[in-house]
This record gives structure tokens, C-alpha cells and sequence, in this order.
């Protein structure tokens, strides 16, 4: 329990600090094919179906490459 806090930790503070420091690497997000933005005049949806789905590979594929047994 203690690696696998620790191990989230890290990645939470790398993503942090790529969020404030290097902001120009995450500009596809949400600007993929298949992302879907509505705007409206009075609303907006924003619906980012395919960046999800490549961070959900992403992150599967590093959790089995530690976690493999």
C-alpha cells in the first residue's frame, strides 16, 4: 500500500509540474478527432471521449509495467 501511494504521489506531482512549467506539452488535449465541443450562446459541453481513451491506455500500460507479477 505504502510503494503504490508513494508511486501515485510522483506521478501527481510530475503531472503537476508539467501543468504549470511546460503547459505547451498538453495542448492536444482536447483537440484530438473525435473530442467533441458544443458552444453554444448560452452554454458550452465539452466532451473529450479520445484524449480520455489514449490516458486511459497510458495509464493502464504503467501500472502493468510496475504491478507485473
Amino acid at each position: 500500500m505504502g510503494k503504490s501511494l508513494i508511486i501515485v504521489g510522483a506521478v501527481i506531482l510530475v503531472i503537476g509540474l508539467l501543468l504549470e512549467y511546460a503547459p505547451f506539452l498538453i495542448n492536444w488535449f482536447g483537440n484530438l478527432p473525435g473530442d467533441i465541443n458544443v458552444k453554444n450562446e448560452n452554454s458550452r459541453v465539452f466532451i473529450p471521449i479520445t484524449s480520455m481513451i489514449i490516458i486511459s491506455l497510458l495509464l493502464s500500460l504503467i501500472v502493468n509495467l510496475f504491478f507485473h507479477k
